[in-house]
């Protein structure tokens, strides 16, 4: 399974991509903006938004590719590594 995350602390990037390595998900990690985050996007299998710590057009771009390519978005708004464990283990459970 593949996750995109928008948002979340950028000291905790490798932090999140060890969580979702545990739960068998492949992550990119997104934690501020650079670019046209649109063309990185790609196409996974699941959006996870941190929606605290992140701008309003990086949300509203992410929720546009969400719905043209028809893949589930979770909101949360603490970044924290327990709730990244969370959503993911009530996604990929």
């Amino acid at each position: 399974m593949s996750v995109v995350i928008i948002g979340g602390n950028e000291g905790m990037v490798c932090q999140y991509e060890d969580i979702c390595r545990n739960y068998g998900c492949k992550a990119k990690i997104f934690a501020k903006e650079s670019g046209a985050i649109r063309r990185k996007l790609g196409c996974p299998d699941l959006f996870i938004l941190f929606v605290n710590t992140v701008s309003h057009k990086m949300v509203r771009s992410t929720l546009q590719e969400a719905k043209r390519n028809k893949i589930p978005v979770l909101r949360c708004h603490s970044s924290s590594a327990t709730a990244l464990q969370e959503l993911l283990s009530e996604h990929c459970a």
